[in-house]
C-alpha cells in the first residue's frame, strides 16, 4: 500500500516494532514501581499494556508489508518514530495524574527522549519512583537513539538498507566509517553505552548515592540529558559526586566513534582535530569562568574550579545538570555559556548543538577564503584529520549552520509573538535546539518551562526534535517533492 510513492504499510510496520520496544522498556518502570510504590504499579502497567497493544497491532497487521527502503520511508520511520514514542511516552504522566495537561506531558516526554532536560515539573521529588525512573529512562533511550537500539535488537533489516536509518539519527558529519557494516557499529556503540552507564552507577554509589539515584543520574549523564531526581539538580551532592558526573559528561560529549577506534586500536584518538577543539573549548572557557568566580565572586579556588568546569562541561555537552544558578554570575560569564549552547558537543555523541566538527569545518572554510583573497592563485584543500573534505560535505555543513540559525530566530520570534520576553525566548530556543535544558531568565537554572504558554511549548518541542535529528531528517518531510512519486 503506497501513497504518493511512500510505502505506508512498511512504515507502519516499523512504527509497530518501535512501540513494542518502547513497551518493553516500560516494563522496567512497572518493576521499579512494584518494588518501591506497589500502589502505583497498576496505573503504570496500564501504560505498558496500551503501548504494547498498539505496537503489536501495528506490527502484526502489516507483517506482510513489502520491503521498501527509499529515502522517503527512512525519513518517515525516523521522524515519525520519534514523535510516536513521545506520544505514547506521555501515558505514565497522564495516567498517574502527575502531569494532567497533555501539552505539558508531551513537552516533558519529548524533552526526555531528545535528552534536552527542559522540564515543566515544579516538584520532581514528589513523583513516584516508577515515574521518576521512566523520566530518566527516556533520556537513556533517546541518548543512544531509539532507532540504534531498534536496529541492534530486532536486526531484521539488511545492511544495505540500514545505513540511512542509522545516519539519520546518529550524526556522522564527515561520513567516515570504522566498520563496513552498520550492525557492527550499533552493537559496539550499545556495549560502550551500557558499560559507561554501569561504571558511572558504581562510582556514584561509592560516593554515597543510593542505587536508584545512581542509576537515574547515570542515565541522565551518559545520555547528556540532565533530568535529576532532585529539585536542585546536582547542587546538593558532594564534590566527589559532582566530579564523577563531570567526568562522564565529558566522555559522553565526545565522539563515540573515537571509543570504537580506541578499543579496536585503529588510531591515536588524541590526534583527532574535533576532540582537541572540544577539549580546548572546555579548558579555555572553564579556566576563564574559574578566574571570574575566584576574583570577582570571591569564592575559594576549588569551589570556583569545580563550579565553573561543571557548568561548562554540562552546557557544551548539552547535559543540562546544574550545580548552581549561573545567572547569578556576572553577565559576561554566563554569556560564555550561551556561546557553548550554540557550539554543542562532538559529532556522533549523545550531545546536541551545532556540533564541534561543523564549527571546525566552517572555521577552516573561512580561513581558506581569507587565504584565497590574499593569494588568488593559491590552490588550497580543506582537510580534516589530514584527509580532504569533499565539497558536498562543506556545503552541507554551511547549509546546516544557516538553517540552524534561521530556525532559532524564527522560533524565538514565535515565542515573542506568544508574549514571551526576548531574553527568555532566545534562551529557551537555544537550549531546546541544543538539547541543553536550562535557559535564560524565566527558564533559567533556578526555574523551569512550566510558566510558558502552551503554544510556546509546542514550538520548543518541535525545536527539540529538529535539534536531536539534526534538521534535515525532519524538515525534508515538509518539502512537497518528498511526497511525489
Amino acid at each position: 500500500m503506497t501513497r504518493s510513492g511512500v510505502n505506508i504499510k512498511f512504515v507502519i510496520h516499523h512504527f509497530g516494532a518501535i512501540l513494542l520496544l518502547e513497551g518493553i522498556f516500560m516494563i522496567l518502570d512497572d518493576l521499579i514501581s512494584l518494588y518501591y510504590d506497589p500502589l502505583h504499579v497498576t496505573i503504570l502497567l496500564s501504560s505498558t499494556v496500551v503501548t504494547l497493544g498498539a505496537g503489536g497491532f501495528f506490527f502484526l497487521s502489516t507483517k506482510n508489508a513489502t520491503q521498501s527502503y527509499s529515502d522517503r520511508e527512512t525519513f518517515l520511520i525516523v521522524t515519525g518514530g520519534w514523535v510516536l514514542i513521545s506520544l505514547f511516552g506521555t501515558l505514565p504522566y497522564l495516567f498517574t495524574g502527575y502531569i494532567p495537561s497533555f501539552t505539558d506531558a508531551f513537552f516533558e516526554t519529548m524533552s526526555g527522549f531528545t535528552t534536552t532536560g527542559a522540564s515543566i515539573l515544579n516538584n520532581i521529588e514528589g513523583l513516584s519512583k516508577g515515574v521518576l525512573f521512566w523520566r530518566s529512562e527516556t533520556h537513556w533511550i533517546g541518548g543512544i537513539g531509539i532507532i540504534v537500539i531498534f536496529i541492534t535488537i530486532f536486526n531484521f533489516i539488511s545492511n544495505n538498507n540500514v545505513h540511512q536509518l542509522f545516519s539519520s539519527e546518529f550524526s556522522n558529519v564527515t561520513g567516515q566509517k570504522l566498520f563496513p557494516k552498520v550492525i557492527q557499529v550499533t552493537k559496539v556503540l550499545l556495549i560502550i553505552y551500557v558499560s559507561f552507564t554501569v561504571l558511572e552507577t558504581y562510582l556514584l554509589m561509592q560516593g554515597g548515592m543510593n542505587f536508584f539515584d545512581s542509576v537515574c543520574h547515570s542515565f541522565g549523564t551518559i545520555a547528556t540529558g540532565g533530568f535529576s531526581t532532585k529539585n536542585n539538580s546536582i547542587e546538593g551532592f558532594s564534590p566527589y559526586i559532582q566530579y564523577v558526573i563531570m567526568f562522564f559528561m565529558m566522555l559522553s560529549g565526545a565522539n563515540f566513534n573515537l571509543y570504537i577506534a580506541l578499543f579496536s586500536k585503529r588510531k591515536n584518538i588524541f590526534k583527532d582535530e574535533e576532540l582537541r577543539l572540544y577539549l580546548f573549548f572546555i579548558f579555555l572557557i572553564g579556566s576563564i569562568i574559574t578566574l571570574i568566580l575566584f576574583f570577582k565572586m570571591h569564592y575559594d579556588f576549588e569551589y570556583s574550579f569545580r563550579t565553573a568546569f561543571f557548568q561548562v562541561i554540562s552546557i557544551i555537552t548539552a547535559t543540562g545538570f546544574t550545580s548552581t544558578d549561573y545567572l547569578q554570575w556576572p553577565e559576561y560569564a554566563w554569556i560564555l555559556l550561551i556561546f557553548l549552547m550554540f557550539i554543542g558537543a562532538s559529532s556522533s555523541s549523545t550531545g546536541g548543538g551545532i556540533k564541534v566538527i561543523r564549527v571546525l569545518i566552517a572555521g577552516k572554510y573561512i580561513k581558506n577564503l581569507f587565504k584565497k583573497a590574499s593569494h588568488p592563485n593559491l590552490v588550497s584543500v580543506i582537510k580534516y584529520n589530514g584527509k580532504p573534505i569533499p565539497s558536498q560535505v562543506i556545503r552541507r555543513v554551511l547549509a546546516f549552520i544557516v538553517l540552524y540559525l534561521l530556525i532559532a530566530i524564527g522560533s524565538a520570534f514565535l515565542l515573542m509573538v506568544d508574549h514571551v520576553s526576548a531574553t527568555t525566548s532566545f534562551g529557551s530556543v537555544l537550549t531546546c535546539m541544543g538539547g541543553v535544558g536550562p535557559g535564560l531568565e524565566l527558564t533559567g537554572p533556578a526555574s523551569n518551562f512550566h510558566a510558558l504558554p502552551d503554544f510556546s511549548k509546542w514550538v520548543l518541542a518541535f525545536d527539540m526534535l529538529v535539534g536531536r535529528l539534526e534538521i534535515f531528517s525532519v524538515l525534508v518531510i515538509f518539502v512537497p517533492d518528498f511526497w511525489r512519486s
